[in-house]
């Protein structure tokens, strides 16, 4: 066992590990963090996305121990994120959901787009989702309510 000790949500964490636990265990197991999902295990999949450090990180391929040290952000951390409120919303106004699977990893890469890039294109929209899997809404949804988000930024910078 080890201890490791981060900021995770915004509060101070401190807590014993396996060496071998996985982040996304560590996140869901021992903090209930349970928006943090385990779809491929693999990194392929998106569903377990998480911000470390200000890096969109996928949880299921760090270890909880390279985490000592270190700031996570999960979506439950995100519930007064401006940027995440705004494709929130847009996410429900564009039907960008269905079984919500993946929904917890879009919105955080979503964030992670328009955090760096506040006008993408679609093309950019697209590109940045190429890491996440949804198997319900074939994307189209998804994609409008990303660019939907962007623009009610841009419209209106202050009010979210």
């Amino acid at each position: 066992m080890t201890k490791i000790r981060m900021t995770l949500n915004g509060a101070p964490v401190v807590r014993e590990v396996e060496d071998r636990t996985s982040l996304a265990d560590f996140l869901r197991e021992e903090c209930g963090l349970t928006a943090t999902h385990l779809g491929c295990e693999h990194g392929a999949c998106g569903a377990c996305s998480v911000d470390v450090d200000g890096l969109l990180t996928r949880a299921c391929l760090k270890f909880a121990v390279q985490c000592d040290g270190r700031t996570v952000t999960t979506l439950e951390g995100l519930n007064q994120d401006r940027v995440t409120e705004a494709l929130r919303d847009a996410f429900h106004r564009a039907h960008a959901l269905q079984c919500g699977f993946c929904t917890p990893g879009m919105l955080v890469t979503a964030r992670d787009l328009l955090l760096r890039n506040p006008q993408p294109s679609e093309a950019e929209i697209r590109d940045a989702l190429a890491g996440n899997i949804c198997r319900c809404t074939g994307y189209a949804g998804i994609v409008h309510a990303i660019a939907l988000a962007a623009d009610e930024l841009i419209r209106h910078p202050r009010s979210l």
